[in-house]
């Protein structure tokens, strides 16, 4: 057992690994993850995908049974993760038990293409809830401007999301009301709202990636002072409106309704610079009712050189909200970053689905039967 890993699970961080393939399954290492690391919630990446199956030899008998039933390549990625994550959320069945459905969370994302159709994400949405059909899944969408609609439809049906690409405060927001907004809906409609749950994704170490390369550009001594700053200030901002939306009065007629609060995720927490320590994004983002979702190395990493120190996020907001400021004064503009960083977020997830596509085409024909 680890200390940090221990203490940051004390302090009200949920640990989640940022990693699902079937060798993963198979090998008992994610129940092993589970039993030893505190790890109590799994999220799915179509890149892990693609490299589990193009590399290993651990979906052969699948493909080839869906090869022989000539499926569509799109058909035979959904059987592939539907079935990982049906068998990830059995595994972490009892920690969904034991914590009256918190975590013990697997989440699953609807196809990256559609992330500006609203109606196609909805219906998407409604297919994976139905193939994995497990009441421990999440269903990943992004927070793009066709997204957000997309969230208060289906938390309305009684569907439990991850909301994911969050790097704006602004957006953030949007993404905090249209989940009450989609719970204002299933209360209409009678719905149990203690059986839907929800995380909100708020990405970090490419935000100081995208503001850390502006502020090399500029080479300035201040400039220089403020690299590594941006990301953690901005994600202990979102904390703060977290901290407000949900003690407002919508949120507390929702909650005597049984309503439980969305959590803020941290995302993309694996350092990009070498330059930092590798647990940076986890020991400066310590605060109760969070999730940090972390690749193995992350994990590994807090897990031996993890400081743990209590709550990290708590009356740091003036601090934060100056760390951005100055940013902006050195004319790196905050809105600009951001957006920039969500359309480049949804490119990279379409880029890593088509990868996906490629590589489950290739293992299809590989393992083809011949005709007769």
């Amino acid at each position: 057992m680890t200390d940090a890993l221990k203490r940051l699970s004390e302090e009200g961080v949920a640990i989640w690994l940022d990693d699902l393939s079937r060798q993963r399954i198979t090998s008992g290492n994610l129940a092993e993850l589970i039993d030893q690391q505190h790890v109590v919630g799994v999220t799915t990446n179509p890149t892990i995908f693609q490299k589990a199956i193009s590399e290993g030899h651990g979906y052969d008998q699948q493909l080839s049974d869906l090869a022989a039933r000539k499926v569509t390549v799109e058909e035979a990625i959904r059987m592939i993760t539907t079935a990982d994550v049906r068998d990830a959320a059995d595994i972490l069945r009892p920690v969904y038990d034991a914590t009256d459905g918190q975590d013990g969370r697997v989440s699953i994302e609807v196809d990256p293409r559609l992330a500006h159709n609203t109606h196609a994400t909805v219906a998407e949405a409604k297919q994976l809830a139905w193939l994995v059909d497990r009441p421990n899944t999440l269903i990943k969408i992004p927070a793009t401007r066709a997204g957000i609609p997309a969230i208060t439809e289906v938390i309305g049906l009684g569907i439990s999301v991850n909301v994911t690409l969050i790097f704006s405060l602004e957006r953030y927001r949007e993404v905090m009301d249209a989940y009450l907004a989609g719970l204002e809906k299933a209360k209409a409609k009678g719905l149990d709202l203690s059986q839907i749950r929800s995380v909100a994704s708020f990405f970090v170490s490419r935000v100081d990636s995208e503001i850390d390369k502006r502020l090399d550009a500029l080479g300035t001594d201040e400039a220089k002072a403020l690299r590594g700053k941006a990301a953690i200030a901005n994600a202990r901002l979102a904390y703060q409106a977290y901290e407000e939306v949900f003690s407002s009065d919508r949120w507390n007629a929702l909650e005597k309704a049984g309503a439980r609060k969305q959590r803020p995720l941290w995302a993309s927490t694996g350092v990009k610079d070498p330059a930092y320590k590798p647990t940076l994004y986890v020991d400066e983002l310590v605060a109760p009712n969070t999730v940090n979702t972390m690749p193995e190395a992350t994990l590994h990493a807090v897990e031996e050189k993890g400081e743990i120190t209590g709550n990290t996020i708590a009356g740091t907001y003036e601090q934060a909200r100056a760390d951005l400021d100055a940013v902006e004064r050195l004319g790196i503009s905050y809105d600009e970053v951001v957006q920039l960083l969500e359309e480049e977020g949804v490119e990279k997830f379409e880029a890593s689905w088509n990868d996906l596509l490629k590589s489950t085409e290739a293992e299809l024909e590989r393992l083809a039967p011949s005709e007769g």
